[in-house]
């Protein structure tokens, strides 16, 4: 069995990545935000796309449309995202809408906004109104870019030359004939970014408006730019019936199937159509990006992304006859990329006649490839055998940076239920390949993949042939071993994620700081009978030199570890702790992240330390560097998470976000949810204190924090982020929650009164739930109001107890209002669901094994709710 060649760029980096540009700010700032990036993706990765991007004039490199909401809702992390583009060179040309903001402004002034197929029709107090809106929504964006100094230009007419659309139809709404680019390359040439509002004007000066969609279009048409971003709120598009976010489309390959799904209807089918168009009539190196401000970095920056890459690529073929293929091309392709063949130690001739004879002997064998021959491979299956064998992967600059190597790689995991494959050790694509994997392992110079095998027996073979003998539960001397997986779901075998290896072969050590607390004592214990994890370091200042108790995987000891004992243990990266938990109290975690960051800085994301905080520090980050780890809610932003930051949710934030989030939709926005809370004494902590001092909690309950508890703003500030409008960062969903501290040791009981903005039966309430969480393990759904007792200790929480007020015909008024809400009861381990099995959950995730393992769930776990 053959190495196969990276699907990766083949070309070195000759040069230090700030010499690549002219013009910006000094090398040294640049240096500093190129590896800042290095963050986000591999420092190749990075400086693949920086020399990629900056390989074509400024104005070819970006056209970005940003919708009105993005500016009223997000503006701050707009703008940083645009400055940290340009600190780096870049001159992405911006095109901005504001449309929610023209609402607003047309309601206050007693105006309907009226459409007509989707376009609004603009008579003259409607555009007097638009070009106030969107010069001021200019000015706003403009400014907050040289607040953070980054000079921009305003550029409110000039560009677009329109006719009237349909004048009878619509009034003064244009269609853009001509596009002047020289006001747009004179704004770069002097050093500023271009911003762009979509309003238009006719040869004789009447100002008409467009959408911004289509002036951006029309814009990128003119300039043809390598790539062109549609940010929204979403971060992507997401498939209707998974609810997943689509990582890439190519049209050439997907398009017809893509409009044929029955979710693709109305505004998703509009958008695609428009994109096809656009794309169409651009050169194929283009593509579009739909992702939202916060993430464009990790879209632009790295093989994986973060939103959705939408480009025409090239239909892809398979063929399992030489006869069939263009051989010619495919061997100047070997010829250039595979390591092989390049060297000389094999030829392309040869190498027919290899597939020839594997053919002859009753084997068989697959080659695929895309039209220009950017990307090929060879699979391989002797005759007899199950396992296809992956022989070859070789591409381009240009298929990798198009992302044609994953489109190619669907198509051989379609056709192919069991594949092995061996890539060098050396090989800096290695993310890559662990990414699409189960298992590996390393032996000498090489690390072998698979994927789909679950009998050792199959690959022993191969193993055994570069190895003394197959691998057991150690690795080979002097080597690191890989790990088996369980067998991921096909839907995220081809999604960016962490490449981490994990398995018995390789336990995944864990490093756990602030130990004397109930809920470290409860992580001990679950990473004691986890089948991956396993403890390396117990840190406690109260304890350090004791044995850690409970613990029977090994022998180990508490320690103090202080912060800059842990950056030099980080600094080690993954061979010395695979994943870092701060269960420490709040306010005290900033010191031991930015002592791993600091240490870590310059590894790539795929070999940073997973870090999960429990504390409160970060469950409000703004950076974009630490994910909310309440998977049930939030599991598509956890997966694939490259920074590896994961911000542990509260126990009453989880218990009352599982409560609220189905109800959502259906909630008056005027009328605040309400929590009523109850915990055990251990959610105090161990630092004696009335809140958890038994005696004088015997037959009492204690209020405490009543408002504006830090939960209470945990609850409105993540279910905000996936609410609907009118939730929004600048209008965020608030609760009011009381909690209390009872003389019971561990559990969580919240009552939740919830306002609706219609009547709703019990009966509804509960069947929105039970469809909510019908595939959640850790979250039961019961007609019955769930008790504290029964589930004290237990893994997962238990809602349900539905009820409703009556309603009478007569009611108005007050008495209509206070009968359209719905109470229900949650119930939960502040130490487990609440904390540790929590943590559990967002660490299996986070290196990419299956979300639940290592929890134990009993089997009414997996029953069907009642």
């Amino acid at each position: 069995m053959s190495r196969i060649a990276r699907p990766a760029l083949t070309q070195t980096v000759t040069r230090p990545v700030q010499r690549l540009y002219q013009s910006g700010p000094d090398s040294s700032e640049k240096e500093t935000i190129v590896k800042l990036l290095y963050n986000i993706g591999s420092k190749k990765e990075v400086e693949q796309y920086l020399r990629h991007f900056s390989s074509v004039e400024s104005q070819k490199f970006a056209v970005i449309k940003v919708g009105g909401a993005v500016i009223s809702d997000d503006l701050a992390t707009l703008a940083s995202a645009l400055t940290f583009l340009n600190r780096v060179g870049l001159y992405p040309i911006v095109v901005h809408g504001a449309g929610p903001q023209l609402n607003q402004r047309l309601e206050a002034a007693g105006i309907e906004a009226r459409y007509e197929d989707g376009i609004r029709i603009t008579d003259g107090p409607t555009l007097a109104i638009a070009r106030e809106v969107f010069a001021s929504e200019n000015r706003k964006l403009v400014e907050a870019l040289e607040r953070l100094g980054t000079r921009a230009r305003p550029i409110t007419s000039g560009v677009f030359v329109a006719d009237y659309l349909n004048r009878e139809k619509y009034d003064r709404v244009g269609k853009i004939v001509k596009v002047n680019r020289d006001v747009v390359e004179s704004s770069i040439r002097a050093g500023c970014l271009p911003i762009l509002t979509s309003l238009a004007e006719t040869p004789e000066g009447q100002i008409l408006n467009v959408n911004a969609d289509i002036a951006a279009g029309e814009l990128a048409r003119v300039l043809e730019p390598l790539k062109i971003v549609y940010l929204n709120e979403k971060n992507g598009l997401y498939h209707g019936t998974t609810g997943k976010r689509i990582e890439t489309i190519h049209l050439d390959e997907e398009y017809e199937d893509l409009l044929k799904e029955p979710w693709v209807r109305y505004g998703t089918k509009l958008k695609l159509k428009e994109i096809k168009e656009l794309l169409d009539t651009l050169p194929r190196s283009s593509s579009v990006a739909i992702i939202s401000a916060e993430h464009l970095h990790k879209e632009l920056f790295t093989h994986s992304g973060a939103g959705t890459l939408i480009m025409r690529g090239h239909r892809l073929f398979s063929e399992t006859d030489l006869a069939a293929v263009d051989s010619d091309r495919l061997g100047a392709l070997l010829l250039e990329h595979d390591p092989s063949v390049a060297s000389g130690q094999t030829s392309a001739a040869s190498y027919w006649q290899k597939l020839a004879q594997v053919k002859a002997d009753g084997g068989q064998y697959w080659v695929y490839g895309d039209e220009p021959y950017q990307v090929a491979a060879v699979v391989m299956r002797a005759a007899g055998q199950k396992v296809s064998v992956l022989e070859k992967f070789v591409a381009t600059k240009a298929a990798v940076l198009g992302n044609i190597t994953d489109n190619a790689w669907k198509l051989i995991a379609r056709d192919h239920l069991q594949l092995v494959w061996t890539v060098p050790r050396s090989d800096d694509s290695l993310a890559w390949h662990f990414e699409r994997a189960d298992g590996s392992w390393a032996v000498g110079d090489d690390i072998v993949f698979w994927y789909g095998i679950a009998d050792w027996t199959q690959i022993a073979p191969i193993i055994g042939a570069k190895s003394a003998s197959p691998p057991k539960h150690s690795a080979p001397a002097g080597t690191r071993a890989y790990s088996t997986m369980a067998r991921r779901p096909a839907a995220f075998r081809n999604v960016g994620r962490r490449g981490y290896a994990t398995g018995s072969a390789a336990p995944l050590r864990v490093g756990l700081i602030g130990a004397r607390g109930f809920t470290g004592r409860e992580l001990i214990k679950l990473i004691d009978s986890h089948p991956r994890f396993e403890l390396a370091y117990v840190s406690s200042r109260e304890l350090a030199g004791q044995p850690v108790p409970g613990y029977t995987k090994s022998r180990l000891d508490h320690v103090n570890l202080s912060a800059a004992e842990v950056g030099s243990i980080a600094r080690a990266g993954r061979e010395a702790v695979d994943v870092w938990i701060l269960a420490l109290p709040n306010g005290v975690a900033a010191p031991f992240v930015d002592a791993i960051d600091s240490a870590t800085s310059g590894v790539s994301s795929a070999q940073q330390p997973v870090v999960v905080d429990l504390s409160a520090d970060y469950r409000f980050d703004a950076t974009g560097r630490w994910a909310y780890g309440l998977p049930e809610l939030h599991r598509k932003d956890l997966v694939g998470w490259n920074t590896g930051r994961i911000a542990n949710p509260g126990c009453y934030a989880t218990g009352s976000q599982l409560g609220l989030a189905p109800l959502l939709p259906y909630m008056d926005v005027a009328r605040l949810p309400s929590v009523f809370g109850v915990s055990g004494y251990s959610g105090a902590g161990t630092k004696p204190s009335p809140k958890n001092d038994p005696a004088f909690l015997a037959d009492n309950l204690i209020p405490y924090a009543p408002v504006n508890h830090i939960h209470e703003r945990e609850i409105g500030h993540s279910l905000t982020r996936i609410a609907q409008a009118p939730y929004s960062a600048g209008s965020p969903l608030m609760v009011q929650f009381t909690p209390h501290v009872a003389s019971f040791f561990q559990g969580i009981g919240l009552t939740l009164h919830v306002p609706l903005r219609q009547s709703m039966s019990a009966k509804d309430v509960h069947e929105i739930f039970r469809e909510y969480y019908h595939a959640e393990r850790l979250v039961h759904v019961t007609a019955d109001a769930p008790l504290v007792r029964d589930n004290a200790g237990k893994h997962y929480s238990v809602v349900g107890g539905f009820a409703v007020p009556p309603v009478s015909g007569g009611e108005v008024g007050p008495a209509s209002l206070a009968a359209r809400r719905v109470v229900l009861n949650v119930t939960l381990d502040n130490l487990l669901k609440g904390a540790a099995t929590q943590a559990i959950q967002n660490m299996n995730i986070a290196v990419g094994i299956d979300e639940y393992t290592g929890i134990p769930t009993p089997e009414q776990a997996t029953m069907s709710q009642s």
